[in-house]
């Protein structure tokens, strides 16, 4: 489990094609040697677990699965990566829960200054956008964000300037691709709702 609260933007360093993509990350700040060999560690919004560790990269492995479903068949050497390590038990909860679990991509289709914000619009894949509300919340490349409104299938977040330095949104432009997580609570009323026995 996550929380969406990102701890560090790393970098991939290598990527290996061959079978399941085995992807190395640079951390910069990230205290690796607390990283043990089999945790998971959320990269981009995606959990992920780690193979091989050194003092300041880590390794990973990406199946097929993983690349259909998120925006990781798009990573090259040099691509910037939201980092979080898993949950521990008593750590502080600052965003909310996330799994690591990509439902899909959303795509960024307008950006603009709001104060001293940012303001995304994006459109979300459309078997999901039930799960999205105003003032609910929404995981976006491993980012903990709040909905600001929902309209057919787009919704929009803003992003904060001690957001934008210690994550990728930064850098994130308009028609560019996110990974997608809706929230875990929503998961779990939907199948309640519509179980069948």
């Amino acid at each position: 489990m996550f929380t969406g609260i990102v701890q560090d933007i790393g970098e991939i360093a290598a990527i290996d094609k061959h079978g399941d993509w085995t992807v190395t990350v640079k951390a910069k700040r990230l205290p690796l040697t607390k990283l043990a060999v089999g945790a998971s560690i959320c990269c981009g919004g995606v959990c992920l677990t780690v193979i091989e560790r050194s003092f300041d990269r880590f390794k990973v492995q990406l199946s097929r699965e993983t690349l259909s479903k998120t925006t990781a068949m798009n990573w090259s050497v040099g691509s910037q990566l939201n980092l979080e390590p898993s949950l521990r038990m008593g750590d502080e909860l600052g965003g909310h829960l996330l799994s690591g679990h990509v439902d899909g991509v959303a795509y960024v289709i307008e950006k603009h200054q709001d104060a001293d914000s940012v303001r995304y619009r994006f459109e979300a894949p459309p078997e999901f956008v039930r799960h999205l509300a105003p003032k609910g919340t929404v995981g976006l490349d491993g980012v903990s964000l709040t909905v600001n409104e929902v309209i057919g299938r787009e919704f929009g977040v803003n992003i904060i300037p001690h957001t934008q330095k210690v994550t990728t949104f930064g850098a994130l432009e308009v028609g560019k691709p996110v990974n997608f997580e809706v929230d875990l609570i929503m998961r779990y009323v939907e199948r309640l709702v519509n179980y069948k026995a």
